[in-house]
């Protein structure tokens, strides 16, 4: 009797251990080769339509991370943007970033009217979708361009110009563009809501400000401005000594390195004390050093005398209230 009751709990044993190894607590338990995040994405979010993931894609791995909201189709918490800041990139140009620089990215696979987010499940792990709550626009964006839409797991997203605003989760510090083209569908941020890195940064370009138009701006994207106390011709240099500690003359520009001016409006001066200085339309220009990032106009209008350049190479009056 006792032999048949070891027997009998000993078979009970091996078919609950048999059980548990099939399924496991859980009850996401992976089948041989596959990962338990497999098995709780939501249908139809397979890691081959965004370009990521442990099965080899260009995004990485990272985006199979678990838990309880990518498991029920939930976008993971994500902090808010804040007031949202521009950034000059040395290979993609002007972006847009959070509050602590981290660059903000636009998906191809959304769509922008009406504004639409398709990632969702795993991919918001990799790519966490930026709240729309507290969004402020910097000088540099256009307000009106700022929006939301609401996701199917209910969050509002930030949009901007309609598109859904996103993180990318292996940007580790401020400034990084590590999701830029990362499977062909992830681009970076503009300040006008279209792709990042569509033209080749230039000595000199022309950027859209919300409140001036279209302005001139180095390479490092800083407004440029002309001073009244200069003069064309003859060339005369009015900023001169304690000036130039707040007004840098603007470095010389390549003609073949141009975006959207015309190359006979830009040459080279030589200052007094022999540096070379950039001419626009013969008018020396300069930055200035109370512009904190690209879009930033806090010169403009200064003692009356100091004024951005338009892309025709004449100064722009307009001085925006506050």
């Amino acid at each position: 009797m006792i032999n048949r009751r070891r027997a009998a709990f000993a078979a009970a044993a091996v078919a609950t251990l048999a059980l548990t190894t099939a399924c496991g607590s859980s009850g996401t338990q992976s089948a041989p080769g596959t990962t338990s995040a497999d098995n709780v994405q939501p249908a139809g979010q397979g890691t081959s339509d965004y370009g990521y993931g442990s099965s080899g894609g260009s995004g990485g791995s990272g985006g199979q991370a678990g838990g309880t909201d990518t498991a029920a189709g939930k976008a993971p918490k994500a902090a808010p943007a804040g007031k949202l800041a521009l950034h000059q990139d040395a290979k993609i140009g002007t972006v847009v970033a959070d509050s602590k620089g981290m660059t903000l990215y636009r998906f191809d696979k959304d769509t922008p009217d009406p504004a639409k987010s398709n990632c969702n499940g795993s991919c918001a792990t990799t790519w966490p979708p930026v709240p729309a709550d507290g969004a402020t626009a910097p000088a540099g964006i256009d307000k009106s361009k700022l929006g939301s839409v609401t996701r199917a797991d209910g969050v509002k997203q930030l949009t901007i110009a309609g598109w859904p605003a996103y993180r990318y989760i292996k940007d580790t510090k401020a400034g990084d563009t590590k999701g830029q083209g990362v499977g062909g569908t992830w681009n970076a941020l503009a300040p006008d809501g279209k792709k990042a890195g569509a033209q080749e940064p230039s000595d000199v370009s022309v950027f859209n400000h919300p409140d001036l138009g279209g302005i001139l701006v180095d390479g490092k994207g800083r407004t440029l401005y002309r001073f009244n106390k200069d003069s064309a011709w003859p060339m005369k240099f009015g900023c001169n000594d304690a000036c130039l500690d707040t007004w840098k003359p603007a470095k010389p520009a390549d003609r073949s390195k141009l975006n959207g001016i015309a190359p006979k409006l830009i040459s080279t001066v030589t200052r007094p004390d022999g540096t070379r200085q950039l001419a626009v339309d013969c008018w020396p220009v300069y930055w200035f050093t109370g512009d904190e990032q690209p879009g930033d106009i806090n010169g403009q209008g200064k003692m009356g005398l100091w004024f951005a350049v338009s892309k025709e190479g004449k100064k722009v009056t307009t001085t925006p209230e506050g």
